[in-house]
């Protein structure tokens, strides 16, 4: 027990976060089991480690932090741990990459029913998903969904701005008010396109090589979080991969599953599992017509931000498809994204016209339809700059 509280320590002492997630004041922190799901790269280490600093003086050693992947859970389990915690005064205990623990969840819930004065907060992939768990874990847990950086907060890190997010009714309603507010102080054209590039994760803050750090992230997606949660063989994992690219390097548009199977050697009725088996991973995001859900094929197929194009196609021109893939993945968490018939075009929450499109580009102006320019940082009316969708979250 003395090495893992030496360890917490070490971690508290050392994590210096830059950006305060809004999650954290999101979370109802007084729940008993608390669930955090997320995919790599997103921070989840960082975010429980931030709480613990936040909230607790480690010299009272009332919070700990733990990771699965110490190979002492693998033979001793978490429930006799959790229980010489609680003995010697423990509280709070912080449980990272629960999944890589036998049976985690049976025994998160044998701590729950065992231990009632201890409060557990565990992170899992977002492969893991509560909708889908129906064990007892899931009906136990309030969980909460930790995504990558937003445009706003990474704007806000890197100009040192305090700028605050916006509803979609407030954004559409008051775009030209909210310009006033944040122009003045920044140019945030100026700052989209590097986030595009390597924003979305916060470990682009690390002294290392950003794309090499996110391909190995993508890698341990496919091969741990997928493969290891879905239970799928390893003589498949290259079937995998190579889908994840064919969708990198061919236009969002309508995906030919057939030719897809063809091409990696498998069903139809398999490519479209290993499809959301990647949406799991947030890897990417299938967007649907109106009134088609899954198992219907998607209208398009995104990688699940720019950061991905960035690092699987290196120095793509295709503009419109990353303007695309950033409005996609800035709109999905809180609202229905269906694709509309038209190039560009999208139907959200089943009411509103938005069309992704470039601000050099003549187009004939609907009435009944919001355009989302790039290009520029600017809007009036119904032309709403690209960039101010990234103040949603």
């Amino acid at each position: 027990m003395e090495t893992f509280f030496q360890t917490h320590a070490f971690l508290v002492e050392h994590t210096n976060v830059p950006v305060r997630r809004a999650l954290m004041d999101t979370i109802d922190w007084s729940y008993r089991l608390i669930g955090i799901r997320g995919p790599r790269g997103v921070g989840r280490t960082s975010f429980l480690l931030q709480y613990a600093k936040e909230h607790y003086d480690t010299r009272l050693r009332k919070c700990l932090y733990i990771n699965m992947n110490n190979f002492y859970f693998q033979s001793r389990g978490l429930v006799q741990f959790a229980g010489e915690f609680v003995e010697n005064g423990g509280q709070v205990l912080l449980i990272d990459q629960a999944f890589k623990l036998p049976r985690w969840r049976e025994q998160i819930c044998d701590c729950y029913h065992r231990y009632p004065l201890l409060r557990i907060v565990y992170t899992t992939t977002s492969v893991e998903s509560a909708e889908d768990d129906p064990t007892e874990l899931s009906r136990l847990s309030s969980c909460y969904v930790l995504h990558g950086f937003s445009f706003r907060e990474y704007i806000n890190l890197v100009t040192d701005n305090n700028f605050r997010a916006y509803s979609l009714p407030e954004l559409l309603r008051d775009h030209e008010l909210i310009l006033k507010s944040i122009l003045p102080k920044v140019r945030p054209w100026q700052y989209f396109k590097e986030y595009l590039e390597y924003g979305y994760y916060p470990f682009f803050l690390e002294n290392h090589n950003f794309t090499e750090n996110l391909l190995k992230a993508m890698n341990t997606m496919i091969e741990v979080d997928i493969l290891f949660t879905k239970q799928i063989e390893l003589k498949y994992l290259a079937r995998l991969k190579k889908l994840l690219y064919l969708l990198a390097i061919n236009d969002a548009a309508s995906p030919n599953i057939s030719r897809l199977a063809e091409e990696i050697g498998t069903s139809r009725a398999t490519v479209m599992n290993y499809l959301n088996y990647l949406q799991e991973a947030r890897l990417i995001n299938m967007v649907y017509r109106e009134g088609e859900v899954v198992p219907k094929k998607p209208a398009a197929v995104y990688l699940h931000d720019g950061n991905l194009i960035s690092a699987v196609c290196p120095r793509d021109s295709r503009e419109q498809l990353l303007m695309e893939t950033f409005f996609v993945n800035s709109l999905w968490r809180h609202h229905s994204v269906k694709k509309a018939r038209r190039d560009g075009q999208f139907n959200v929450n089943g009411r509103i016209n938005i069309c992704v499109c470039d601000k050099n580009k003549r187009i004939k102006p609907v009435a009944d339809t919001i355009y989302a320019k790039y290009n520029t940082e600017v809007g009036q009316g119904n032309d709403i700059p690209l960039w101010l969708f990234g103040f949603l979250y």
